[in-house]
């Protein structure tokens, strides 16, 4: 019996009982579907937040506040150092904590004392400022007042207009550079250059927009405005301390190097000693990345192990529903042993079932896992792994070879005597 008339009795086989088919099928289909989606879900997630971290781009610092084991408030954030950051000591006492202020800030700008550092951005921040334009609103998640560099050090490219310059920070000019979402929400399709909004009750003039970069994930980073620091600090936030600096190295290969003087600067500006805890931390972009980078592919793994449960079980079911088809056929079988099938045709007839079950299953799920990361689940847009496609189908084929082989042997093993005398 050749491969072709194994075939034509395998899906003859199948058809008998559509709806016992199908539902063997739809395990395996979910599971398929579950592996690729699972896995879509961790690299969507991984892409978010390698685009979240890249905006600072990998040759940065971020100098915040730190308040870990207690301390004086102030701008930045609180809580433990994240991965990647560097915060000295951990079990000393703490000195009298000193807010990061524009004193430090240009200390560390100091090319003597940090050659390796290229600029260094003070940033206040400001957020759900109310912002209105002729009868139109919005809420600016955030408004940052900062120096010119902060733009170059951030990743943040200018579409239209210009950023503001020195002069604008000496002067403290009431001038902004809106982000995308922003300028839609407030202007529409009106040319917002050199138009005049107020944010909070206070008139900035627009001078500039940036280039559009997305939302990711929760994070709208379009929804942003910038101004110079001190017109911040005059009309919004009051002149306290800084909220974070931005230091810029001279390339990625300085960024250890900066961190080194960043760290000496500021320890003696701050009095941290070696048995003293610091009241700041520096973050570090490029460790952070590869930290977070090893994270989220421990993620993924662990997603598709999890959704690859959901194939075994499937892999279970094919193996169910093929004993009891030998079961319910062993006349059949009996018969065509005794008009002189051979037992490898027998086999073949059921372990082609099996593998059509499982193929037809993996097609469908991957056709599942396509239409499924179309749509943005958990506020995370799914990113399809190609390798997942071929691992899950794979799988799903050896599956239905590996389970449905207990099943087709016992089939084949049949003497047709007993066979024909199965009621």
């Amino acid at each position: 019996m050749g491969a072709l008339e194994v075939l034509r009795f395998a899906v003859r086989g199948l058809t008998a009982n559509k709806m016992r088919s199908a539902l063997t099928t739809l395990g395996i289909l979910i599971g398929v579907a579950a592996v690729i989606l699972l896995v879509a879900v961790g690299e969507g997630t991984s892409q978010s937040i390698q685009q979240n971290i890249q905006r600072l781009g990998s040759n940065t610092l971020t100098v915040m506040q730190s308040f870990a084991g207690g301390g004086a408030r102030g701008g930045g954030g609180f809580g433990a150092a994240a991965p990647g950051s560097r915060q000295q000591g951990g079990t000393g006492p703490r000195t009298q904590a000193k807010e990061l202020s524009l004193d430090d800030a240009r200390a560390l700008a100091d090319a003597t004392a940090a050659p390796s550092v290229k600029s260094v951005s003070p940033v206040v921040t400001a957020s759900s400022q109310a912002a209105a334009y002729e009868g139109a609103s919005h809420s600016i998640a955030q408004l940052v007042g900062t120096y010119p560099s902060y733009f170059e050090a951030s990743n943040k490219p200018i579409a239209k207009g210009s950023y503001f310059y020195n002069d604008d920070v000496t002067a403290a000019r009431k001038i902004v550079v809106l982000g995308q979402t922003v300028v839609d929400d407030l202007f529409g399709g009106v040319d917002p250059i050199g138009k005049r909004i107020t944010v909070a009750g206070v008139p900035f003039t627009v001078v500039g927009v940036l280039k559009a970069a997305g939302s990711s994930g929760f994070q709208d980073a379009d929804d942003v405005a910038i101004a110079p620091l001190p017109a911040v600090q005059q009309s919004l936030t009051g002149f306290g301390p800084l909220g974070q600096i931005i230091v810029q190295a001279k390339s990625a290969d300085a960024v250890d190097t900066a961190q080194s003087e960043v760290t000496e600067i500021l320890d003696q500006r701050h009095g941290v000693t070696a048995t003293s805890t610091a009241d700041y931390r520096i973050l570090n972009q490029a460790q952070l990345q590869e930290t977070v980078s090893q994270t989220i592919g421990t993620f993924t793994v662990l997603l598709g192990a999890v959704a690859a449960i959901s194939l075994l079980v499937g892999g279970i079911g094919i193996t169910n529903i093929m004993l009891v088809t030998v079961t319910e056929r062993t006349r059949e079988i009996g018969i065509r042993k005794a008009i002189g099938a051979p037992r490898g045709a027998i086999l073949g007839q059921f372990l082609a079932e099996a593998t059509i079950l499982s193929l037809v299953g993996g097609l469908l799920g991957v056709a599942i896992g396509f239409l499924g990361s179309r749509f943005t689940i958990a506020g995370v847009q799914p990113v399809i792994v190609p390798t997942s496609i071929a691992l899950a189908l794979g799988v799903s084929v050896a599956i239905g070879l590996f389970f449905g082989s207990y099943p087709a042997n016992r089939a084949a093993k049949l003497r047709p005597i007993e066979a024909l005398r199965h009621e």
